[in-house]
């Protein structure tokens, strides 16, 4: 029997202690069986990260871009040089295939990629001579202290990708809240960060806690940014107090992303698109793909060839290689997918493809549930409007294009949309009209690289500036305009007016 390790918390670069008395189960999710316990960390020890955090900015926001670029691009090549190690790690407490471990990780080397160009993306403008004698130059600046909450889906990409790289590159210092369920990845990431990478200590530090102690994120005036991945609900709360305090917020939530599948798209390269994206990662990401809106013309014929390849799939241990669908993060979660899949069938859809008893031989206690098609669901069925967020496909059957684009607009998420189709005119009328944040036109999970902002829409999310690209740089950075004027013995002698000379007329 392994033994079951007991993690630390880490502040100003030292792992240490908690003096809490409750600790959080991590478990292998292909087995079942705990692989640690991480502690719900006191309120003074999240406390005691902010002011470690706090510490350690001024130093770090006054190096210069220069050598802070400099290490971020040491960074991206220690992450490069533990790919496989952290995406063994990543596949053990998610559950996500070897394959899909490995995206997780190269997901936050991306980033980080572009935080390298930290010199040029938060370059400011300038102008010379902007009225007669006065120059005028705006500057991107850092924030201070940046609060990171993490979901457990995408243990690597989220909190060192889309949080770190630009949080730090930009000069801001940051406290990370992992996710409880599946830390690991991110702790190792965190040893990695301070032994190999050399930071200065306090630039990043790591809690793991309950969303009570987490509450002082939201309040803390050291605390300038937050950025959440989670929940709609717990999103909604954290943009309302956070804002009320002053804080900007980037709460990436909940979603429901529909495909548009018309009567002349490519059936099979289609099919094998959804395939993909219904059920990679099992099913647990907010850009997955599990409503198909397919047209009455081809809907038996798509039904069909779906679930053929989805019974094609070999559902197994995360990381055996030959897994094509591993298992979900835990026992809770299993449970909450199968008790959707039985209100689907309750409220009336029909089952295609059952993957409720899945048995994955030799891992007979891991989380598995198999590939679930659900077909003939329609308005008003929570099965087709509410995110599941596990391998489950629903298919609502179209007349046509305007119906089916209706149909997926009336849903009040809008993270990602996409149509398959070989028409020019639809697929163009589709890309101007949906309300999807992130368009996919034959593309089944349409996630722009971290070049281009991660941009969610309606209740997928609430704030501003959207994780990434230049929206990314924003968000962790204010602007300083700086107007400069250098008085000559002439100008020095004329009367002043109200606008000291910054208004002028011909």
């Amino acid at each position: 029997m392994s033994e079951v390790i007991r993690k630390k918390y880490c502040v100003n670069g030292e792992w240490k202690e908690s003096k809490t008395d409750k600790w959080m189960q991590v478990t292998d999710s292909s087995t079942g069986k705990v692989m640690a316990e991480v502690p719900c960390c006191t309120v003074d020890e999240v406390e005691e990260a902010i002011a470690a955090a706090d510490a350690a900015f001024p130093a770090w926001s006054q190096m210069s871009l220069s050598k802070r670029t400099q290490m971020m691009f040491k960074w991206r090549n220690i992450l490069t040089e533990h790919l496989d190690e952290l995406a063994l790690i990543c596949a053990k407490e998610i559950g996500k295939t070897l394959n899909e471990a490995r995206g997780d990780v190269l997901k936050a080397i991306e980033p980080t990629e572009l935080a390298c160009s930290a010199p040029y993306i938060t370059q400011g403008s300038a102008s010379l001579q902007v009225t007669t004698g006065f120059d005028t130059a705006s500057y991107r600046v850092p924030l201070g202290v940046v609060a990171g909450i993490v979901p457990f889906n995408f243990p690597a990409m989220i909190p060192w990708g889309w949080m770190v790289p630009l949080a730090i590159a930009t000069g801001n210092t940051v406290v990370l809240k992992a996710a409880s369920q599946t830390p690991l990845t991110s702790m190792r990431i965190m040893e990695l960060f301070y032994e190999e990478g050399g930071f200065p200590k306090g630039v990043v530090n790591l809690v793991t806690c309950s969303r009570n102690e987490s509450e002082i994120f939201l309040t803390d005036p050291r605390i300038k940014a937050v950025t959440f991945v989670g929940t709609t609900a717990v999103g909604k709360h954290i943009y309302s107090v956070a804002a009320a305090h002053g804080k900007r917020v980037q709460a990436q939530c909940e979603a429901k992303n529909h495909a548009l599948v018309l009567e002349d798209c490519d059936l099979e390269s289609t099919t094998n698109a959804i395939i993909n994206s219904t059920y990679g990662c099992a099913g647990m990401r907010c850009m997955a793909l599990p409503v198909v809106v397919v047209q009455e013309s081809i809907a038996d014929q798509f039904v069909a060839l779906l679930k053929k390849k989805a019974m094609a799939m070999k559902v197994g241990c995360a990381y055996d290689p030959e897994t094509k669908l591993g298992p979900v993060v835990s026992a809770k979660h299993k449970e909450s997918i199968c008790n959707w899949i039985q209100k689907g069938i309750d409220e009336g859809a029909e089952v295609v493809l059952d993957g409720r008893d899945v048995v994955v031989p030799g891992y007979e206690d891991g989380f598995f549930v198999g590939p679930t098609i659900l077909d003939h669901v329609t308005p008003g069925m929570t099965v087709g409007d509410r995110e599941i967020f596990g391998p489950v496909t629903v298919i609502k059957r179209v007349k046509n294009f305007e119906e089916g684009l209706a149909l997926m607009n009336a849903n009040p998420f809008a993270n990602g949309s996409v149509i398959f189709t070989q028409s020019g005119y639809y697929a163009r009328q589709f890309e101007m009209l949906t309300d999807g944040g992130m368009v996919g036109i034959n593309v089944g999970i349409p996630v722009p690289t971290a070049y281009f902002p991660f941009s969610g829409n309606k209740d997928s999310f609430y704030g501003d500036q959207h994780v990434l690209g230049i929206d990314g740089v924003r968000f962790y950075t204010r602007a300083k305009t700086v107007t400069k004027h250098w008085y000559d013995e002439e100008s020095a002698k004329k009367a002043m007016d109200t606008w000291e000379g910054t208004v002028e007329r011909i």
